[in-house]
């Protein structure tokens, strides 16, 4: 028999480490022999996600292309002033007008760059740290972060839409990053400062300027442009500067810290620090005399318009100057002298004022209205006012074209009536009557008005009519009296005043003229009214 054979038992290895054995070791020693090859292998997988980042932030930044400049902040309001330069009003979607960086003090640029964004002149465009404090935001759900730079503002204000998304965010600092590196930081300060938002519904410097200080931006001080400077931070809390104690004295505090760090960088000396005082600013919401004045805006648009022969659309969106021929002094004061004269229950008194420059043509004064709101119907262009015996120093008269048959006329309106009795004034010289004078575009004049004039009286017809400066003429008298004239004029303004009132008629929203009042008496309202601007004059 075969012997049975033994099995002999496996040797293990020496180095050889049972499952058991292999269980007990910690894991802060495998940890330990293996942390050499962990580290590498995060290093490693580091490594490719910075150059997976880098990469696809270069190719981002390759395909990101500049945006042009949406709708809303191309688009700019027309400017009306009134012959002096002040401001009138404006027409337009957006109360907005560009201006060149030149025309913006560079002390009003440095406000502006120390009240938001101090390291403009030397940034990329951007700002780290509030990237990183925008995306913890918009990963966390907390509060939208600010601190942008002025570029990133820009942008944002101006190439892309207002939606607060973390890819918006990231596409505006690519964009704000390119624009830094293609534009000079001179047409970026242009552009932003021409579309950032002040309160008062104006969109950019030149609209705040004139809102706030009624000054075009090249005349703001180191005051005024520190104070437009802090508005932007909050624009809707302090367009109430200056009528609101509490707004006032919060912009004041930020003013001055504005003012203090222009000193401190050397943008303005330690004696403009120290002689800088809080600015005055124009009343906010504005007054009665600010819906008036929209009459005056209603005819010199409308005459702009076909100066150019455009629509009063386009006008209003073309960003045109439209200097016009009104004296705001003067059209203030007769909305001050008519604002208290009232009627009795049930009828509504109407006045209108029309001054005119003889021999010119040019209107100094065109009252047609105290509420625009309420009646946009201009009593002194379009108002027919019932004659009477105002036509009677013309009776007899036989004036040339345009005026052939004007004293048989038997219910002119007040502005046609003025510029008759200017040409009488002008020794029978009729000028067209014109609200516009000079309409610019982009600091080039695009029209300027010539007097449009006409003999249509003899000289010497003209010298025995212009004997009367002043007189009181009208239809009806005592108490049925119907319309009041007031006609004054020498050779430097024609002025006109007429009283007419009318009640409801028995159809809805009709009207039928009615006796003016006694008390007070329209006759002595009419003179008095006249008196007072003509002297206004001297």
């Amino acid at each position: 028999m075969t012997p049975e054979l033994k099995e002999e038992p496996k040797k293990e290895p020496k180095n050889a480490v049972s499952p058991a054995s292999s269980r007990r070791v910690p894991l802060r020693v495998r940890l330990r022999r293996n942390r050499g090859r962990i580290a590498r292998r995060l290093l490693a997988a580091f490594l490719v996600l910075i150059t997976l980042l880098c990469g696809a932030v270069v190719v981002a930044y390759k395909l990101t292309v500049i945006p042009d400049p949406h709708p809303d902040t191309v688009v700019q309001s027309t400017v009306f002033l009134d012959e002096k330069g002040a401001y009138l009003g404006r027409r337009g979607p957006v109360d907005r007008q560009d201006v060149p960086l030149s025309q913006v003090p560079r002390y009003v640029q440095d406000a502006v760059i120390a009240a938001e964004n101090r390291s403009f002149r030397t940034d990329s465009g951007v700002s780290p740290k509030a990237l990183v404090r925008a995306v913890a935001a918009a990963l966390t759900g907390g509060e939208r972060q600010g601190g942008s730079t002025i570029t990133q503002q820009y942008v944002k204000n101006a190439l892309l839409s207002p939606e607060q998304s973390l890819s918006r965010k990231a596409r505006e600092a690519l964009i704000a990053v390119k624009l830094d590196r293609t534009r000079s930081k001179d047409e970026i300060l242009q552009g932003y400062l021409n579309t950032v938002y002040f309160g008062r519904g104006a969109a950019g410097v030149q609209a705040a300027a004139r809102n706030y200080f009624d000054v075009d931006t090249k005349d703001l001080t180191v005051s005024q442009g520190a104070a437009l400077a802090a508005i932007i931070n909050l624009p809707s809390y302090y367009e109430k500067a200056g009528s609101d104690p509490k707004v006032t004295a919060t912009l004041q505090h930020r003013w001055e810290w504005v003012l203090d760090a222009m000193a401190a960088s050397g943008n303005i000396t330690a004696k403009q620090r120290a002689e800088a005082r809080f600015p005055a600013f124009r009343f906010y919401p504005p007054g009665a005399t600010e819906g008036q004045r929209q009459y005056l805006i209603d005819a010199a648009a409308k005459e702009a318009a076909d100066r150019l022969g455009i629509t009063e659309d386009q006008l209003a969106s073309g960003g045109y100057t439209v200097r016009t021929t009104f004296d705001l002094t003067l059209q203030d004061s007769a909305a001050e002298l008519v604002k208290g004269e009232k009627a009795g229950k049930g009828i509504r008194l109407h006045t209108a004022v029309v001054g005119i420059e003889p021999g010119d043509g040019a209107v100094r004064v065109l009252y047609g209205g105290s509420d625009y709101a309420r009646q946009p119907f201009n009593d002194a262009v379009s108002g027919a006012v019932e004659a009477g015996t105002v036509m009677t120093p013309l009776a007899g008269l036989r004036f040339g074209a345009p005026l052939t048959g004007f004293p048989k006329t038997a219910a002119p309106t007040p502005l046609k009536l003025t510029s008759a009795y200017a040409a009488v004034a002008a020794h029978g010289i009729y000028a067209a009557p014109y609200t516009v004078a000079r309409i610019t575009r982009d600091g080039r004049t695009v029209y300027s008005a010539h007097a449009d004039r006409h003999r249509v009286l003899p000289e010497t017809s003209a010298r025995v009519v212009a004997a009367p400066v002043r007189f009181t003429a009208g239809a009806g008298g005592g108490i049925t009296r119907r319309t009041v004239w007031t006609v004054a004029y020498d050779t430097r303004l024609t002025l006109t005043v007429a009283l007419f009132a009318d009640k409801p008629g028995r159809k809805k929203d009709t009207t039928v003229p009615a006796q003016l009042p006694t008390d007070p008496s329209p006759t002595a309202f009419a003179e008095q009214t006249a008196t007072q601007l003509w002297g206004r004059l001297r």
